[in-house]
């Protein structure tokens, strides 16, 4: 899948606490985003979409809140595709595709594998300063 993240319109950027309750707020603001978009819940890419962000968003409040006081979640939606990102100052940027190898059935290689499955991209960009990065999810819809 080829798409230009910086082409769709952004649709929502949600700023949270790092703290456990995060999780289930980012978690719902995907399902609302999506459904403002006009994505059909029962779409195949949903449900992973769903436990992808959750996922980012754990890893986040697990790790990077010692250096990150928030953690950011910014949507993308357009023709055929839904994008999203998970920020956080933490300098650490994880190898996504790595993690199959490395920890095969964690939370990242699981990023990896249903992202690979669907047909999506995913890419850790660091920050300019190098002091947090993004992990942008590109799904097909």
């Amino acid at each position: 899948m080829t798409v230009q993240v910086q082409a769709l319109p952004y649709r929502h950027v949600l700023t949270l606490p790092t703290t456990g309750g995060a999780v289930r707020l980012a978690r719902q603001t995907t399902e609302d985003v999506l459904i403002d978009c006009g994505v059909d819940l029962r779409h195949p890419s949903v449900g992973p979409a769903l436990l992808i962000v959750a996922e980012l968003v754990t890893n986040a409040v697990r790790h990077a809140a010692v250096l990150s006081p928030s953690v950011t979640v910014t949507y993308a939606h357009g023709t055929g595709a839904f994008a999203f990102a998970v920020h956080d100052r933490h300098p650490y940027q994880p190898a996504l595709y790595g993690a199959l190898a490395t920890a095969p059935g964690g939370g990242l290689a699981t990023v990896a594998e249903m992202t690979m499955e669907l047909g999506g991209t995913a890419v850790v960009r660091p920050d300019a300063d190098g002091c947090g990065k993004s992990i942008w999810i590109t799904l097909p819809l």
